[in-house]
């Protein structure tokens, strides 16, 4: 715990004393300009430690996102030896969450490993699997982790006592984006429940489905980290890259969309693949790599 302190103190005292990228900041800010909706942007180099805030300590929606502080609970509790990450588990029809789920295809009384049901949370973004995994570690255990590491603001709302309020207000989870950048950090760095658990999470978050956002602006042979949340008025991506000339790690969070289509050009999709667009050729500016030609048709995920 000592430790988990120590680490807390060095990171926010660097977060204090992370130098502004002006620069960066003021292409930023000009990118959002005119947006129908609310934006909150955190980037910082993590090699350089330089920033960009624009209301990075502002209070959003998680939407999915909440499921990468999800998967830190199950794997504290597999630190712990309260759950193991190859236990089978049995499938009820109780926990079909309605949608186009994976999981929810199952029948009563199929068997699946903890470590399948983990990935499909991070990867296909399954909600009966996320909520699954909620209901197992327990939400105000997750919350208790969140407190336990530093965490002022994220919580699992849902299924949450004395947290109704907030849900009505926020959904599932809420967060700031600076607080998704600095989750992120923790995983990459081996400093989220243990190496081990942190290095297991990293191999989860690397094999997103749902990359026609952010991803989809980043070359494909670049390492990436993401979890991407989507409701009608919210759309919001974090992403960590492992780019040549050093880790950076983004987050982008927009609320009360005016444009709540559920389609690839509604406002807050093109916003975000424009800022990922442009952090990635800002930190590599030697790079002449773009989308290819006739893209489109293979990202249609849904």
């Amino acid at each position: 715990m000592k430790y988990k302190f120590l680490v807390f103190i060095l990171l926010f005292t660097s977060a204090c004393f992370a130098q502004t990228d002006k620069k960066l900041t003021a292409q930023l800010q000009d990118a959002v300009k005119g947006f129908n909706g609310q934006v909150g942007i955190y980037v910082q180099n993590l090699k350089t430690g330089r920033t960009v805030t624009i209301n990075a300590d502002t209070l959003f929606p998680t939407a999915s996102m909440i499921k990468v502080s999800i998967q830190c609970g199950l794997m504290d509790k597999i630190e712990k030896g309260e759950m193991q990450y190859n236990q089978k588990l049995v499938y009820q029809d109780s926990l079909l969450y309605k949608g186009e789920d994976i999981l929810g295809s199952f029948k009563d009384g199929d068997t699946i490993e903890v470590s399948k049901v983990a990935l499909l949370m991070i990867t296909m973004s399954d909600n009966t699997a996320s909520l699954w995994l909620q209901k197992l570690v327990g939400g105000q255990y997750i919350n208790n982790w969140l407190d336990q590491n530093g965490f002022k603001v994220m919580r699992v709302n849902s299924l949450i006592a004395g947290r109704e309020a907030i849900h009505e207000k926020y959904g599932w989870g809420v967060t700031t984006p600076y607080e998704m950048c600095r989750l992120f950090a923790l995983i990459r760095q081996g400093k989220a429940v243990s190496a081990a658990a942190s290095e297991r999470m990293c191999r989860n978050m690397g094999r997103i489905f749902w990359d026609d956002k952010a991803i989809s602006q980043i070359p494909p042979y670049i390492q990436t980290m993401s979890k991407q949340g989507a409701i009608n008025a919210s759309k919001s991506e974090t992403v960590l890259v492992n780019a040549p000339h050093g880790d950076y790690v983004f987050s982008i969070i927009t609320n009360n969309n005016k444009d709540q289509r559920w389609t690839a050009d509604n406002e807050a999709d093109v916003l975000i693949r424009k800022i990922s667009a442009l952090l990635w050729h800002y930190y590599e500016p030697k790079s002449d790599w773009k989308p290819a030609d006739g893209m489109d048709k293979y990202m249609k995920d849904e």
